[in-house]
């Protein structure tokens, strides 16, 4: 039996909860403060949604979740979404059930053979778990579940078995999406010339609906916020459409865009390495690039 740990958004069920039970062929959903129960509920081949109530919830504590869960976790395969949150809860569960974790996988099928990426995404290990373990899948590696589902929900309420948890946790408001989620990304790197110009990118995206990211160089030479760099040292992304402006393509940025469906790359240099990932290249400036890019999106 696979049980499904929802992922969520602020007060909304993230997406990814669809997806995961598509891969997994999960029938039980637990949902951590009840968030996006009733959408849970509806999703096909749901058979039964948890809601786990407790003071722990308001804000995310690995630990603390993964004790307010134990219970309902204690048996079979887990299966999370590879997020931030997704993988830390993932490892706090197998840490205490003591069975095995297997992060970021992207293909396959969880109850037989696994497929992720290693070596920053130069070989794929396809791995086999006989018995149970935790497992996070890659967002966007499996097509959602459809809705139609009319599942039976119950509450738990675990409040007397967590002891410490974090209280609050405030976030830094932004208005764009996050590139861990989103469908289209554009990012840039030190070919966008200087900070000044970064608005050019943000232009686009808003024509796309599009999140904005950015290469490690840029995110420590320019100061902008580390949550939207993209690498293996940032976050990894599987987009159905990568489009990056002025990226050479160093390894620890292929590591983390690779996998997606569709790359654009635009770069004025011929031989820079990020075309070898490219579906479609363009060889120019992005002062020649985006303004076309621009206007050919105007015109759909």
């Amino acid at each position: 039996m696979s049980t499904i740990i929802a992922e969520t958004t602020g007060s909304n069920l993230h997406p990814v909860t669809a997806q995961l039970v598509s891969a997994s062929n999960g029938d039980v959903i637990i949902c951590p403060g009840g968030v996006g129960a009733s959408d849970a509920a509806n999703i096909a081949g749901v058979s039964k949604v948890i809601t786990v109530e407790g003071d722990c919830f308001s804000s995310f504590d690995g630990a603390a979740w993964a004790a307010a869960m134990s219970g309902l976790t204690s048996d079979g395969r887990v299966i999370l979404a590879a997020t931030p949150r997704g993988r830390e809860l993932a490892a706090h569960i197998a840490a205490s059930r003591n069975i095995p974790v297997i992060q970021d996988v992207t293909g396959g099928s969880p109850s037989l053979i696994m497929h992720r990426p290693v070596y920053s995404g130069k070989a794929i290990e396809h791995v086999k778990c006989e018995g149970d373990c935790v497992v996070t899948i890659r967002p966007n590696s499996w097509p959602a579940a459809a809705d139609g589902g009319n599942a039976e929900q119950s509450t738990v309420n675990q409040s007397a078995d967590v002891t410490v948890a974090v209280k609050e946790a405030i976030a830094k408001a932004s208005e764009r999406l996050d590139v861990s989620d989103a469908d289209i990304i554009i990012s840039g790197g030190r070919g966008m010339g200087s900070i000044d110009n970064w608005n050019e990118l943000e232009k686009i995206a808003d024509q796309l609906g599009a999140a904005v990211g950015a290469s490690r160089a840029v995110v420590d030479e320019w100061g902008l916020s580390h949550s939207i760099q993209v690498g293996q040292t940032g976050k990894v992304v599987n987009p159905s459409l990568y489009i990056a402006v002025g990226i050479s393509g160093a390894i620890q940025h292929l590591a983390g865009m690779r996998s997606s469906k569709y790359i654009v790359a635009i770069n004025k240099d011929a031989d820079a390495p990020i075309f070898s990932v490219a579906d479609y290249g363009i060889v120019a400036t992005w002062e020649d690039a985006l303004p076309a890019l621009a206007e050919a999106l105007s015109n759909l």
